[in-house]
């Protein structure tokens, strides 16, 4: 019989949630306990799906499972199916109890305090019992998510060379940023020109090395030709890096929307440089070949309202 009749006919959705789990334990009990079944029902599972594919999808060690490389793709397909179908119930569950559906989507922390926010007053006012739920905080985080279909839809950018290749992306608006400091931070004490090579001599809070954000810093210290800082905590938490910000010598560079309201307030202050010149806008990021459902379309259409205000 051909593989597809054959797996239409043979898996459940139960086999598809013990490959997630499998592959997120690397370990049968684990797994099993996951799904709520027996060690010994998720190994005959396992050479279940297995027989019905005609391939091993895990190896065998002694520290754990180890996904094989066709097996990687057959994961990749039921982390997949699985988000999707728990999106699903999750809305229709929403919609039994009265609500009106949910959407849930990412968004990267620079675009969240002025835009995201608009459009998604703009949405709830138009449907005030619509569920929003908004996750992620860097374009890699919410790229990886998008890709899980564990999200809609995401505004941000891409993070790797290939993503045009799974996503389509549409310019919505630029994202300024600013390098800043604690009020009582001593460089502000300092005369004179300030420049790179002084900056990378202090602490830094930075996002991960995969952040767009990120590269744009590392690209900035190049460009200076200066070495990266020595002393870096890595954060991808908006509200812990302002923290961390707030409480010792650190710099940070941050979108100016979301250090704006801590500037206002004297909690913050802006270094005198012009970073982030060479960063490119942000976006709607969204699956190819995959239509959003009608409250993703209709939230696209708040946040493009609130790009052309």
């Amino acid at each position: 019989m051909p593989l597809t009749p054959r797996l239409i006919n043979r898996l459940r959705l139960k086999h598809w949630a013990l490959l997630v789990a499998l592959s997120e334990t690397a370990s049968l009990n684990k797994a099993a306990v996951q799904i709520n079944v027996t060690q010994p029902s998720a190994t005959k599972m396992l050479a279940d799906i297995e027989d019905s594919f005609g391939f091993p999808l895990f190896e065998r060690h002694a520290r754990g499972m180890h996904v094989t490389d066709m097996g990687a793709e057959v994961v990749a397909y039921a982390r997949q199916t699985h988000a999707s179908l728990t999106r699903f119930l999750e809305g229709l569950e929403i919609k039994r109890q009265g609500g009106y559906g949910h959407l849930v989507f990412g968004a990267i922390m620079g675009a969240a305090p002025d835009l995201v926010a608009r459009a998604v007053a703009d949405i709830k006012r138009e449907r005030p019992r619509l569920h929003v739920r908004i996750v992620g905080e860097t374009s890699d985080q919410i790229g990886i998510l998008l890709e899980r279909q564990e999200i809609e839809l995401a505004v941000g950018r891409f993070s790797d060379p290939q993503q045009h290749n799974r996503f389509n992306f549409e310019e919505l608006a630029d994202e300024p940023m600013r390098a800043v400091v604690r009020c009582a931070h001593p460089l502000l004490r300092r005369r004179g020109k300030l420049d790179w090579q002084e900056l990378t001599r202090w602490p830094w809070v930075m996002q991960p090395i995969t952040s767009p954000v990120r590269v744009l810093m590392e690209d900035e210290f190049r460009r200076a030709g200066v070495s990266s800082p020595g002393d870096i905590i890595e954060c991808t938490s908006i509200f812990a890096i302002l923290q961390l910000v707030q409480s010792s010598d650190a710099v940070v560079v941050l979108p100016e929307s979301v250090v704006r309201d801590h500037v206002k307030a004297k909690l913050l202050v802006t270094l005198p440089l012009v970073v982030g010149s060479e960063l490119k806008a942000f976006g709607l990021l969204t699956r190819k070949d995959d239509p959003l459902s009608e409250v993703g379309e209709a939230f696209v259409k708040c946040l493009k309202r609130n790009v052309e205000r």
